[in-house]
């Protein structure tokens, strides 16, 4: 590889002023700016030139990847450079929605096979016949042997309208099966309930006591479509007489900025401060504050609880704080993450890579921290804590039972005679989500106590499952956490 390309390789415009730059003349700060892109240009030539086995351009640009990476993360663990596939996959996440069939991937953990997890609700895959616990066997007719996972997602992957056929063994099946299918444009919820539809297994059921008209919606990930599928499920639930709302943010890493002050928004007055960033000299760079988009939603009458993990990271601590600062709602739960720092998504390359520099850090509403410093201790101010009476301490057995059942309750099976529709259900009990439950109750009976006027309760009504609507107009640049990781196993 010549000089010349390796000079693109980390920046042609530095490379090029290169020359004209390391004068008598030049400023000492611009001449060893460019010193160091000399040196890595040096580097990269050497090892081109000289290293035991030669390397090709994409073993080259593999290289210079893993450099870039190994000195953003000494500089801290959220910072990195996003690479072409890995943007490719933030990008479809964080619009939530690709081209694929409708599978969630897994690998078997007793063969190594590759193992269908659940399909999606109405989806090619699902319509087809594709069942969870399906091993995968061929794609179009191909053997899967030494194939990886990104490799099989790359395949199954394809513009909509496009054609594909996956050879399947059902779960106590003896003979294959191939079903073909049509690609589509697949969606992918991050609101999602606690149950489905006993009726219409497509649907969540997002009662969590209905008699009491307690809601309960859970958020996965802060997307461009978030704010859409939670306000058509606000807004039915609404209609349908809720009297309280509990909302789990458990395990949700985070996702756009925009879509977090919009979800504060909608439980909000109008103008409420939400967050704030700092960036150098902790001075405040940006204030978001509550912009009600629906002024008839009464957003701000029903008591709210929010249920937090060690998990809930980013995007969720936004909101957490700011309904607990405002009073707004009850924690409970576990202490937050503390992932309170801004990551700026610089793209690259003419927008087929991206560099994710942290720029700024998160502060609540009340002005204190967000983010756990890898100094941080217990007792210093970070997070989002339970309110006073709601932490809910778990074992790692309580834990680990509760991500199984969790688990189990969200994959999507046919009724069969052999597969029970939820394993483990009434073995295990959500004390997190009970203990929202009784605060919940609680509040509406001091309400009524009190003879404070409820939400007013209307004729029980069917709450619709909430289809995410298109995708907002403009990506994100500023994120609260790239948040790919949540889906990077998705058949596309």
């Amino acid at each position: 590889m010549s000089r010349w390309n390796l000079c693109w390789l980390i920046g042609i415009a530095a490379a090029a002023v290169l020359g004209i730059s390391i004068t008598y003349s030049s400023p000492p700060a611009q001449t060893k700016k460019h010193q160091n892109v000399k040196l890595l240009v040096d580097v990269l030539e050497e090892v081109q030139k000289k290293y035991v086995r030669e390397l090709d351009q994409n073993k080259m640009r593999e290289l210079v990847e893993n450099m870039i990476n190994g000195g953003l993360e000494k500089l801290d663990p959220h910072s990195g450079f996003v690479g072409a596939d890995d943007y490719k996959q933030f990008r479809q996440s964080s619009r939530g929605k690709f081209g694929g069939v409708g599978i969630r991937l897994g690998l078997d953990p007793r063969t190594g096979q590759f193992l269908v997890e659940s399909p999606i609700a109405g989806t090619p895959a699902y319509e087809a016949g594709v069942l969870a616990g399906d091993l995968i066997l061929k794609v179009d007719g191909k053997s899967l042997e030494n194939w990886s996972l990104k490799k099989l997602v790359e395949h199954i992957q394809g513009d909509p309208g496009t054609a594909v056929t996956l050879t399947v063994l059902h779960e106590g099946e003896k003979k294959p099966v191939d079903l073909k299918m049509n690609r589509a444009e697949i969606k992918i919820e991050s609101v999602m309930g606690d149950h489905r539809d006993k009726v219409d297994l497509k649907k969540w059921d997002f009662w969590l006591d209905p008699d009491t008209r307690i809601g309960y919606v859970r958020i996965t990930a802060f997307t461009e479509t978030t704010v859409d599928e939670l306000t058509r499920v606000v807004d039915a639930l609404t209609k349908a007489g809720m009297r309280g709302l509990v909302v789990d943010l458990r395990t949700n890493p985070g996702g756009l900025l925009r879509a977090a002050v919009d979800v504060a928004s909608m439980f909000l007055p109008d103008g409420e401060k939400i967050v704030s960033t700092k960036g150098r000299g902790n001075d405040d760079q940006d204030v978001f504050n509550a912009k009600l988009k629906n002024p008839a939603r009464p957003g701000t009458g029903y008591p709210m609880a929010i249920l937090l993990n060690r998990y809930s990271a980013s995007a969720s601590e936004i909101v957490a704080a700011a309904l607990q600062d405002h009073g707004r709602a009850v924690i409970v739960g576990e202490r937050s993450y503390g992932k309170g720092s801004v990551q700026n998504l610089i793209e690259m390359e003419d927008g087929t890579t991206a560099l994710k520099l942290t720029t700024a850090s998160y502060w609540r509403p009340s002005g204190r921290n967000i983010h756990r410093f890898p100094d941080s201790k217990e007792k210093d101010d970070w997070g989002v804590k339970p309110d006073k009476g709601y932490e809910v301490k778990l074992t790692d057995e309580e834990r680990n039972a509760f991500f199984k059942w969790r688990r189990e309750r969200d994959i999507l099976r046919r009724p069969r005679g052999d597969v029970k529709q939820v394993k483990g259900e009434k073995e295990f009990r959500d004390k997190v989500r009970d203990r929202a439950v009784e605060y919940i109750r609680a509040e509406l009976a001091k309400r009524a106590k009190k003879g404070a006027q409820a939400v007013p309760a209307g004729p029980r009504a069917p709450v619709a499952q909430a289809d995410p609507r298109p995708a907002l107009p403009s990506r994100q640049r500023v994120i609260a956490e790239v948040a790919d990781r949540s889906y990077r196993n998705i058949a596309r």
